[in-house]
């Protein structure tokens, strides 16, 4: 097989070069490198590849910090230099607004970066014993998602919780059934590290005790999942500190627990929301809007300001959490809560709240395309800052803003939030004029 010259870099971080009339999705390549490649899946126009030799290597390619990259799904960009990884991301969302939202930024954000190793204090780690190494691997799936990574240690994830992987191995070894915790679920505040173990089966009185002893000499708190999520509940021990996040610019405390939404890196997170309040600009006596509200991540920081909030989430323990988060930091007199399924959104739904001087929109993956339709000239508000996870719908969404609301995209960037990974996190404005 011929060698071929990577030509640019697709959202997932693969590399893409063209041969036989098709396009070569190649993993581990990076833009410039001259490689061979294997593939794994071939169709009719494009082949799925991983990258064989490097025959001419790229001035951007970095020794990979995790021993097991390639192998496991956890990351895709290790091989990568960090700054590179985010002019890579920029570009991506760039492509994306012009090929799909038919846009561009009348001014391109400069990135915002943060720490490129440790950050990461949300996960949900596999577990599994594995017959054959005799041992129970603890930690993300390997990239085929069929088995789970043989890893020691992750380099992306809170260095406590990285060392942990292998220890909570061994403790799933001594258990009763090796069986019965196929997932434990990581959540780091800033005074304590939970692990809820999901269980499949009762612990027994063993099973418990060493649960007990691995919390103390841990200093971790477990909690355990039987069913669903409104089965989880503390397990050990039970006078730990409450999880929590702070956002000193504003502040605020915000308590959470470890399975609702908040994001895997809270030094992004502080900056992400300092960026969009200088965006969003609020102002006392103006009436925003707090769309996919989430526990008020961003809404309590608008109410800070002495603007009038209403939250709107879809999901009713958040808007409980985010009621409680209010009145945790004194914000109760000017936010208001309401549920609401935001992706069934019509103009007439929408009208019923009346309008609002501003919108902060920061939907999960699906984007907010419904809520984007809705807006009428009655409910058009001024400005919208838009929080997006996905490019691809920020693009499809800003279409419909500019092309059919007749908004301006005033400006966009990304935000690393997941470094090492191809996960991109991104703001734009958008305004009337």
């Amino acid at each position: 097989m011929n060698p071929v010259i990577i030509e640019s870099l697709d959202h997932e971080g693969r590399g893409i070069a063209h041969a036989d009339g098709k396009v070569i999705f190649i993993e581990g390549a990076l833009t410039g490198e001259l490689v061979t490649y294997s593939s794994y899946r071939k169709k009719n126009n494009y082949e799925q590849a991983k990258v064989g030799q490097i025959l001419k290597q790229s001035f951007m390619r970095v020794q990979p910090k995790c021993p097991v990259f390639g192998v496991c799904g956890g990351c895709s960009m290790q091989h990568l230099d960090a700054r590179a990884q985010v002019a890579v991301k920029q570009r991506v969302l760039e492509d994306n607004l012009q090929r799909i939202g038919k846009v561009r930024p009348e001014v391109v954000l400069p990135p915002i970066y943060g720490q490129p190793w440790g950050y990461r204090q949300r996960a949900r780690l596999s577990v599994r014993h594995v017959l054959k190494k005799d041992k129970t691997l603890v930690g993300f799936r390997e990239q085929n998602g069929k088995y789970v990574a043989d890893m020691q240690h992750c380099e992306i994830l809170t260095p406590k919780i990285a060392s942990l992987l292998p220890l909570l191995g061994e403790l799933n070894e001594k258990f009763t059934a090796r069986d019965i915790i196929p997932q434990i679920e990581v959540a780091v505040g800033e005074f304590v590290d939970v692990l809820v173990l999901r269980i499949l089966a009762a612990l027994s009185p063993s099973d418990e005790v060493l649960i007990r002893e691995f919390a103390d000499k841990h200093s971790v708190q477990f909690w355990t999942q039987t069913k669903g999520p409104e089965t989880v509940a503390p397990f050990y021990p039970l006078d730990a500190p409450k999880l929590s996040y702070s956002l000193p610019e504003f502040g605020i405390t915000m308590p959470f627990a470890p399975t609702e939404f908040t994001q895997v890196n809270s030094d992004m997170n502080r900056l992400m929301i300092s960026r969009a309040m200088r965006l969003l600009a609020p102002q006392a006596g103006e009436r925003i809007a707090d769309f996919f509200c989430g526990l008020g991540n961003f809404t309590l920081p608008i109410a800070r300001s002495g603007a009038q909030v209403l939250g709107v989430e879809g999901s009713d323990a958040l808007v409980k959490r985010a009621r409680q988060n209010a009145e945790y930091n004194g914000l109760a007199a000017n936010t208001t809560f309401q549920m609401m399924n935001l992706f069934e959104m019509d103009e007439a739904v929408l009208a019923k709240s009346g309008r609002f001087d501003k919108w902060l929109v920061d939907p999960p993956r699906d984007g907010a395309i419904e809520l984007m339709k809705s807006i009428s000239d009655e409910t058009a508000p001024g400005r919208i800052v838009y929080v997006s996870c996905n490019p691809a719908t920020l693009a499809r969404d800003a279409e419909v803003l500019v092309h059919v609301k007749g908004y301006k995209l005033k400006s966009a960037g990304v935000m690393n939030m997941f470094p090492q990974t191809s996960h991109v996190e991104s703001i734009a404005v958008f305004a009337l004029e």
